[in-house]
């Protein structure tokens, strides 16, 4: 079983920060990286911004652990590619992650993280299916009509992800 959960979340806090609401965010008011609607569908009913802002790295822990590192099967992939693969789930959707792994290690893109996406993932190099991930990421993200607004952020971040990741490989 792997333990990097921990190091990835705390990275992935950094990368996320604190309370924003930027009227070009599709995702509105969001805190350390949960959208009001993430945190209303985890809850399980309406919030107000005070909630919002009241969030703490200890009340949304659980929130990305099942939704985000779990669902990308983060304990069983390698060091490294485990926070690449869940710090870009909680940015852009499990899926997506998901099929971008999948793109990078060859195989249909599917969204579904099964036997042969994990063997697939298995036989690659990490090295350079890091760099893959990496660039996939960036063509993602280069592709969306916000890029104008937040492209620069995101690129740093893929970036400092993929920095943090490789050194997590050693």
């Amino acid at each position: 079983m792997n333990t990097n959960w921990q190091k990835s979340f705390e990275l992935m806090l950094e990368s996320e920060g604190g309370f924003v609401n930027h009227p070009s965010d599709p995702g509105g008011i969001t805190n350390l990286g949960v959208t009001k609607a993430t945190w209303e569908s985890w809850v399980g009913r309406k919030v107000d911004e005070a909630e919002m802002r009241g969030l703490t790295p200890e009340k949304v822990e659980p929130l990305y652990k099942e939704r985000y590192w779990d669902a990308v099967r983060g304990d069983e992939l390698p060091m490294g590619l485990d926070y690449l693969m869940f710090d870009f789930a909680v940015n852009a959707g499990a899926g997506r992650a998901i099929k971008t792994l999948q793109t990078a290690v060859g195989v249909t893109p599917d969204g579904g993280f099964g036997p042969i996406t994990m063997a697939a993932v298995q036989a690659v190099d990490p090295v350079k299916l890091i760099e893959r991930f990496s660039q996939a990421k960036e063509d993602f993200y280069r592709s969306l009509t916000t890029f104008s607004t937040f492209g620069k952020g995101w690129l740093n971040r893929v970036a400092h992800v993929k920095v943090k990741a490789s050194a997590m490989l050693a």
